[in-house]
């Protein structure tokens, strides 16, 4: 009898020490303030149903509620003065070596143009209707063409027109040449408000020349997040944890050992943030994009929102 008293005594201890070490009221409320990152700036939002790798988005948009579409200088410009502190934004290297700000590996869904995108010239892509493909209803009517022609921007573009605005940049292409390429683009540059998203390979050379730039790759997200379940519960941070963004979906966010405050702070002293989603539902993470969602974002959270909708959100999180 003793021996078992001992023995759930000691589990007890164990528990509570755990519970200490983890409980985010505990910890304190980390230093800045919330970030609003706005996904590609003020967009078209689509239905997910049934979407692959192969989807053309633009096809299959909601119902207009404004006259913006992806990757311009006035869709981000929208996003800023809802409230976005750092846009996200889809990079392309063209086949001269300059770098548009474009989603789609090739131009057929969005434009009035055809083939893989990197394999044009900057003056072609610069030629483009990029509001040709956008249709609500399924073809019968297309409002956005004529409106965006010679509006795919550079990305020297974006960095000139938003001098004071943070920008989480999404390398497209998914080729080591790519990434060697924008880390020689990066040379000279005020690199201290640009992350990063690609695939491994295009990181790998970035990484090397800015090892602490933000970066995050689907590869370390996942290494990061599996860790810190691991040792999380006593405060042990991963490597691959370190100068990155850590995607957290809304609906998985109590996983996180020490969530909210004290999990940021194990983030913030190793360079990274976390990133938190709408919730996944097996096709992916979504934003936080309508007004009841917004319930799950913690009071005093000091890490960043993911939304689709700026326009909708922004002005209720940073009036």
């Amino acid at each position: 009898m003793r021996k078992c008293k001992l023995a759930l005594y000691g589990a007890g201890a164990f528990f509570a020490a755990i519970y200490g070490m983890n409980a985010s009221w505990i910890a304190g409320v980390p230093d800045g303030e919330m970030s609003l990152l706005a996904h590609r700036g003020v967009h078209q939002t689509y239905h997910r149903k049934g979407l692959t790798n192969t989807t053309c988005t633009a096809e299959r948009i909601d119902l207009l509620s404004h006259g913006f579409i992806e990757n311009t200088l006035p869709s981000m410009q929208a996003a800023v003065d809802a409230g976005a502190d750092i846009i996200e934004l889809d990079v392309k290297i063209t086949s001269d070596g300059e770098f548009v700000v474009f989603h789609d590996a090739n131009l057929d869904c969005r434009t009035d143009g055809s083939g893989p995108t990197h394999k044009q010239s900057l003056e072609t892509l610069k030629s483009l209707d990029i509001g040709y493909g956008y249709t609500a209803d399924g073809g019968e009517t297309y409002p956005f063409r004529g409106q965006f022609v010679g509006a795919m921007p550079t990305l020297d573009a974006v960095l000139t027109a938003f001098p004071d605005t943070n920008f989480l940049v999404n390398l497209k292409h998914g080729k080591t040449s790519e990434g060697k390429a924008y880390r020689d683009y990066l040379g000279g540059k005020d690199v201290s408000r640009l992350g990063l998203t690609a695939s491994n390979r295009p990181a790998v050379p970035v990484m090397a020349a800015y090892p602490d730039m933000i970066i995050q790759t689907r590869k370390n997200t996942k290494s990061c997040l599996k860790g810190y379940l691991l040792t999380g519960w006593y405060g042990g941070m991963p490597n691959s944890c370190k100068n990155t963004y850590v995607a957290v979906p809304s609906n998985y966010r109590r996983l996180a050992w020490g969530w909210p405050h004290r999990f940021e702070k194990r983030l913030n002293a190793v360079g990274s943030r976390s990133i938190l989603l709408g919730p996944y539902a097996g096709h992916g993470s979504v934003g936080l994009d309508e007004l009841e969602q917004l319930g799950v974002i913690p009071k005093e959270y000091k890490g960043i929102v993911f939304t689709n909708k700026i326009e909708v959100v922004g002005p209720i999180l940073k009036p």
